[in-house]
């Protein structure tokens, strides 16, 4: 499994690589999440690059960039056991190099939830991300459903400037007892790990009322923030029950609607979401 550093080393790499080649763009602390995109394409492709690079221009908080985990070797394990053919992991310098000043600006459906409390975050992940793409050259690329937003601004993208790659989303992946794997869950202490269950509770309790009938959107979530105040170490940033394409927050369930929630557990900042069927 060739570990590529730099755009030039990848490209040769991939210069002969049987197609459809899939891509798995992560940024390491490889979990079962990151796992299921790399089975996905494994199962569907020809094949499989990854890249492991922690993008800096989409954090907005130096401290969450600081100590984001990068076991790097371990990651390499992974990928290698996993039958991934090619990895690229790129410095800095590599992905914006002196000088570089090209960004992309996402629409409507970066500016909401994620995007009004990280300010600037996607623009960091589509620019990366297209940057990417355009390194690896892939027919396909896969994204977990539980960055759904993200999956919402990156089909854009690739809709909006006519990308030759297939966006394909892949089901969240939990803990047994419900929690969505996430690199930062490694960040959680033992009481902040207990309590970090909150999060799928609030959105099941979602998810239940709307399948007994409750289409009143106010009243979910009503329900969401009364179970989170359950938890004394749950500090919310946001509850939105929403139109699953654009995220525009509804009055009323008549149709698909996606809950999802951003919640800080002590230092450690959480996402989750759950589709709600009315």
């Amino acid at each position: 499994m060739p570990v590529c550093v730099t755009i030039d080393e990848v490209r040769d790499a991939l210069r002969d690589a049987e197609r459809p080649l899939g891509a798995v763009l992560t940024m390491g602390a490889l979990h079962g999440g990151h796992l299921a995109l790399v089975r996905r394409a494994r199962a569907e492709c020809k094949t499989v690059a990854a890249t492991i690079y922690v993008n800096p221009t989409q954090f907005g908080d130096a401290r969450d960039l600081d100590t984001y985990p990068r076991p790097m070797q371990d990651d390499l394990r992974v990928l290698r056991r996993e039958g991934v053919d090619v990895v690229l992991v790129p410095s800095d310098a590599e992905i914006y190099p002196e000088g570089f000043a090209s960004w992309v600006e996402p629409g409507r459906v970066a500016e909401r939830l994620e995007g009004e409390h990280r300010p600037g975050h996607f623009r960091g992940v589509c620019t990366v991300v297209l940057k990417l793409f355009n390194i690896l050259g892939p027919d396909v690329s896969y994204f977990g459903q539980k960055d759904a937003q993200q999956l919402l601004v990156i089909r854009k993208m690739a809709a909006d400037l006519a990308l030759p790659v297939d966006i394909v989303a892949v089901p969240t992946v939990r803990e047994r007892d419900g929690l969505a794997m996430s690199s930062r869950n490694g960040n959680l202490g033992n009481d902040e790990r207990r309590a970090a269950r909150v999060l799928h509770r609030a959105l099941t309790r979602a998810s239940d009322l709307a399948a007994d009938g409750v289409h009143d959107a106010d009243a979910l979530r009503n329900a969401v923030h009364a179970t989170l105040a359950e938890e004394p170490l749950a500090q919310v940033d946001y509850v939105s029950i929403a139109h699953p394409e654009t995220l525009e927050e509804l009055h009323t369930l008549d149709g698909p609607a996606l809950a999802s929630l951003a919640v800080r557990i002590g230092q450690t900042r959480l996402i989750d979401n759950v589709t709600l069927l009315a």
